[in-house]
């Protein structure tokens, strides 16, 4: 049995997309439900979550586990996994990464594009690496069963979080640099770190990320999987699309801006068009994954990397990383 993981998205979720998660035959998406948010405002995007799995039970379920997506695709639904594009829930208390876990957190960015307590964001000058704080944070979170996500972190930062984390880490949505030199971006030696380690990377569908952006082709970014697979081996990777679907432009300020700026931070954008870009043709929203699962055929991957790909490369880590230590 073969399964579609997605492992980050940040829609603005309605019931429209959550019937498009299951045109896509989606069975999990980790789901960004922080940004810049503390811990009394995550919790209230996580009751948000609750309305949602109340109102739609026929299309989608409250993921914990991975045995949560194996139920999912039974039964034709959806789980959905929470996780944090930054540190800012646990605010400064190391005690709370236990309390988040147990309300459903899986994955947390030790950064933002900017220096946190714990590490630096991959916009900062200069990377000092993982912090004292950071070091017992990572330590924590590999005991609880919360996965350390370097998604937007520093070189520096990142090789050394693959080393000092006792359990696999992840890189949920990046692509390779010298495929696509944007700073979010990974170059080969953090890549190397993070699979040596038994972590994961999932593949971005971000325009800003892409070959040539919003005109990326379907079998450019495809060959840039067999690429990273070639170096690194598919059994790595899968998928992390980045998908933003429906979000307005203002959410983009947000995003980059969140508390600690008076002023706009474009990032990866530019002052004439800050807003989302459009997506790639072939990939739309969630009813075009079965684009990417050809793409991948037409490149040359047999139909178990493919399924790898997709999704089971994902499962095969959820089934390590998300339980505490000592009950996997």
């Amino acid at each position: 049995m073969t399964y579609r993981i997605d492992c980050l998205q940040y829609a603005n979720w309605s019931e429209k997309i959550f019937r498009q998660l299951r045109t896509g035959g989606l069975d999990a998406v980790h789901v960004t439900i922080s940004y810049h948010e503390n811990f009394r405002e995550t919790v209230l995007n996580m009751e948000q979550w609750n309305r949602w799995f109340e109102h739609y039970p026929d299309l989608i379920i409250k993921g914990r586990w991975a045995g949560d997506v194996r139920s999912a695709h039974e039964s034709g639904k959806t789980a959905i996994f929470f996780g944090f594009q930054n540190p800012a829930p646990m605010e400064d208390d190391i005690g709370l990464v236990e309390i988040l876990h147990d309300l459903g957190a899986r994955f947390m960015q030790l950064t933002y594009n900017n220096q946190s307590l714990l590490a630096t964001g991959c916009y900062e000058a200069e990377d000092p690496g993982i912090t004292r704080m950071g070091k017992q944070v990572i330590k924590e979170m590999n005991r609880v069963g919360l996965v350390v996500d370097m998604s937007h972190s520093a070189d520096r930062s990142t090789i050394e979080a693959a080393d000092i984390s006792e359990r696999p880490i992840a890189i949920t949505h990046a692509n390779l640099h010298s495929w696509q030199p944007a700073l979010r971006n990974k170059r080969d030696d953090v890549v190397r770190a993070v699979v040596e380690n038994g972590g994961m990377m999932g593949f971005s569908m971000y325009p800003h990320h892409l070959k040539g952006k919003s005109d990326c082709t379907l079998d450019d970014f495809c060959s840039m999987i067999a690429t990273a697979a070639e170096r690194f081996g598919a059994e790595h990777f899968g998928i992390g699309s980045d998908l933003c679907q429906d979000q307005p432009d203002s959410i983009v300020e947000w995003m980059r801006v969140g508390r600690w700026s008076k002023e706009i931070d474009y990032g990866e954008g530019s002052a004439a068009a800050p807003g989302f870009p459009p997506q790639p043709d072939w990939f739309r929203d969630n009813r075009d994954f079965g684009n990417i699962e050809s793409g991948l055929r037409k490149v040359g991957f047999n139909d178990v990397e493919v399924a790898g790909l997709m999704g089971d490369n994902w499962l095969n880590f959820f089934d390590e990383n998300f339980t505490p230590t000592g009950q996997i």
